[in-house]
């Protein structure tokens, strides 16, 4: 999907409080493929400056608000779909009734999702690769993707198997289905773009800043918000 690894990257930016951690340790054990990873960031950062983000700048300001709701809201419900699967798969029973609670009157009485009716029921955020951790699976070195941005070897796993769930990629009307997914991507992105000013007005390497605010956060979804601390080799 485009640009969904972006979503959660910025989402994390206001949780990234990173620890003092020795980097050179960091980066060898967490981003081996640095040099690649650098040249995909580069080359996903260019296609975002040069086309998605213009066409997010331009739809934000033409769409009226309720529309892009109805629009964010939409998208959102089909979410619920694969959060309800992978709460399944980590045995969190209740929370899968509540997240299917939102599936089926959101669908129902929301109008497939348009409306969001079930704003007292919290929404979760769950995927394969917060259940493959879930059940002990390490995360494996940092990877950046093509177009879909940070990752890790067991998260870029959880994607494809996700798309199992996922009522977009199991459409079988291709030029509908990549329609979705673009306009999924669009919509992530508009809502990011007030939050990227963060990046915008820091002088920071933007690469590490976003890699590891992407793994903390990657961490703490894991193990729902109570991460242990990770140890490295220079450790006491």
């Amino acid at each position: 999907m485009l640009l969904m690894r972006i979503s959660m990257l910025l989402a994390s930016l206001l949780l990234a409080g990173c620890s003092s951690i020795n980097l050179s340790s960091y980066v060898q054990q967490k981003d081996p493929f640095e040099s690649f990873n650098r040249g995909v960031y580069k080359f996903n950062d260019t296609l975002d400056r040069a086309v998605v983000k213009p066409v997010a700048q331009g739809y934000n300001k033409v769409v009226p608000g309720p529309v892009k709701t109805m629009v964010s809201n939409f998208f959102s419900n089909l979410d619920d779909v694969v959060v309800t699967a992978n709460d399944i798969l980590q045995l969190k029973f209740r929370q899968a009734a509540s997240d299917a609670a939102r599936v089926a009157f959101n669908t129902t009485f929301g109008i497939f999702g348009l409306i969001n009716v079930t704003d007292r029921l919290e929404k979760h955020n769950e995927d394969f690769g917060q259940t493959l951790g879930y059940w002990g699976v390490p995360s494996g070195p940092y990877l950046v993707l093509p177009v879909l941005g940070p990752s890790t070897i067991r998260d870029g796993t959880g994607l494809y198997t996700d798309s199992y769930f996922s009522v977009i990629s199991n459409t079988r009307d291709v030029p509908v289905r990549n329609s979705a997914w673009a306009l999924e991507g669009l919509d992530t992105r508009v809502g990011l773009l007030e939050q990227e000013k963060v990046l915008d007005d820091a002088i920071i390497d933007r690469y590490s800043f976003i890699r590891d605010a992407y793994l903390q956060r990657r961490q703490s979804l894991v193990y729902d918000g109570n991460p242990p601390r990770e140890k490295f080799d220079d450790d006491d």
